[in-house]
């Protein structure tokens, strides 16, 4: 029950996170994302199904060009047999013709998974993408900015609208988004043993990892400098992001 990744508990996840995220920043873009994000869930679920499943259709088609070809070779050499002791060009045409049905051969029962892996390779450059929106969203929050001086501003400065419990908040619901990007990837790993899969799931992974590990270095500049708890004074009176 726990050795694998269930993708129904991912999107139950998802589900709950947005809800946090509307209820805390009604409003703000950062729950439009989680909202995508849930759909790219949902149609990973599907994804992975789809994957998991035989394609009848090229398997069909691939077994009757098989089929044809070996046909085609069977009465290539009976007509040898039928000509006589053939030459050293025929047996050198032969031969070629062999490893053009051997290279043919490798190409068409390898369709099916390069089909598959096609597709799995787009929708991991969805997660990837979506990756770097949220990696966006938590840009400008930077918490060293809570401390300065308003007359620091500048007139194309962000406005800083967080108070320190907020901002902390805001950062870590941005983790969370980046922690199950990886996690739906991870999904595409363990549906598949294609070995280009797994290294682009695991460049995601890496991608995740490093931009969450810049927003918890946020996050602990913020426990190092202020402590935010829920009923510290609000240091502005505007209490909802700015996105």
């Amino acid at each position: 029950m726990y050795r694998a990744l269930n993708p129904e508990k991912t999107i139950q996840t998802l589900q709950t996170l947005g809800k946090r995220i509307d209820e805390r920043f009604p409003g703000a873009s950062l729950g439009n994302v989680c909202r995508e994000l849930l759909q790219i869930a949902r149609e990973t679920h599907d994804r992975v199904n789809w994957t998991a499943r035989s394609l009848p259709w090229i398997r069909a088609g691939v077994c009757s060009v098989i089929v044809a070809a070996i046909a085609a070779v069977w009465f290539a050499v009976r007509y040898i047999k039928l000509q006589g002791q053939p030459e050293l060009e025929e047996l050198d045409a032969g031969f070629n013709v062999l490893i053009l049905f051997g290279a043919s051969l490798f190409f068409l029962l390898s369709l099916e998974s390069r089909i598959k892996r096609h597709h799995i390779l787009q929708a991991l450059h969805e997660l990837r993408s979506i990756s770097h929106v949220i990696d966006m969203h938590q840009l400008t929050k930077d918490p060293s900015q809570l401390l300065g001086s308003a007359e620091l501003r500048t007139a194309s400065s962000p406005t800083r609208s967080l108070t320190p419990f907020l901002l902390t908040r805001y950062l870590d619901y941005c983790s969370e988004l980046l922690s199950l990007v990886g996690k739906l990837a991870a999904l595409y790993a363990q549906s598949t043993s294609d070995p280009v899969v797994l290294q682009a799931v695991n460049d995601i992974e890496q991608l995740t990892n490093g931009l969450a590990r810049k927003i918890w270095q946020k996050i602990m500049m913020l426990d190092d400098d202020v402590t935010a708890t829920p009923g510290e004074p609000a240091r502005s009176h505007i209490q909802q992001p700015a996105d």
